[in-house]
């Protein structure tokens, strides 16, 4: 039971490695350093700006600490002088309650005393640290610009490499395109070609005019070779010195097999028939 578990629980552990794996490089291919950088340095903007607001926050609090302070430092002196006026008009009583008052008041002074100096010195701190943080940025800030400068050169570069080269996307669909259409163009040439042959050798006169007469075409090429023989025999007799032969009688009826019979013998006879004369 516990075997049948752990397989499944094994395929897809490794069913979500190959998710991750495959998330992880079409996020890295999509992923431009450019904008990364720039994220990163509005994140740190949006930091700053809080550690400033944070410094404005206490340094409000501590100079409202600081008016209330003074409120009760006049108050406390306002106790004081009424204290010695009433002493000196013979009311000690009445001295005794301003004093006490004044205690009272002075008690107050020290507790917003102590209070002040903690927000002042909480003021310093976040100052110092806004100044650091701000030191942080405007150094981050020109790192940044650095990179992008010499990330965008060396995406130019390798972008004309891969154009001479020829390996870029872009110049591969094109070098595809001119191969398909090298392709095509020695297609239409073969086709044109053979249409020529088939023009030069009848067949297409033949689907385009009809079919034709077997007799007819058989007696064409009879006369044809007929026509060869009688001026294969005059080209013989010039050379020969002698007068053109006499044309072949019937020489038109006969078929091609017999009119070179009959021209071969003629020609073989001629010399005996010169001794003849």
């Amino acid at each position: 039971m516990y075997e049948g578990m752990v397989a499944p629980m094994g395929v897809m552990k490794r069913v979500s490695t190959l998710f991750k794996t495959k998330a992880n490089k079409a996020l890295d291919r999509m992923e431009d350093p450019r904008e990364t950088l720039d994220y990163s340095y509005q994140t740190q903007l949006e930091l700053l700006q809080k550690v400033r607001r944070g410094v404005a926050d206490v340094a409000t609090s501590r100079k409202r600490v600081e008016l209330q302070l003074n409120q009760l430092q006049q108050s406390a002196d306002k106790l004081d002088r009424q204290a010695r006026d009433a002493l000196g008009g013979g009311r000690e009583d009445l001295a005794r309650e301003a004093l006490t008052r004044k205690s009272g008041v002075q008690q107050q002074i020290t507790d917003l005393q102590a209070q002040y100096a903690s927000l002042q010195g909480e003021e310093e701190k976040l100052t110092g640290a806004s100044q650091r943080l701000q030191a942080k940025v405007d150094a981050f800030r020109t790192r940044k610009e650095t990179i992008k400068a010499t990330y965008t050169a060396a995406e130019a570069q390798t972008r004309i490499n891969e154009a001479f080269t020829g390996i870029s996307e872009e110049m591969g669909d094109v070098g595809m395109a001119i191969q398909r259409a090298e392709d095509k163009t020695e297609q239409m040439k073969a086709r044109a070609g053979a249409i020529d042959e088939l023009m030069a050798s009848g067949a297409l006169d033949d689907v385009v005019s009809g079919p034709r007469d077997d007799i007819q075409v058989e007696l064409d090429r009879m006369g044809a070779s007929g026509s060869v023989d009688r001026e294969l025999e005059q080209m013989k007799a010039e050379l020969g010195g002698g007068t053109a032969p006499r044309e072949l009688e019937g020489g038109q009826g006969q078929s091609g097999s017999q009119a070179q019979t009959a021209t071969a013998t003629p020609a073989v006879e001629q010399p005996q028939a010169g001794d003849q004369q």
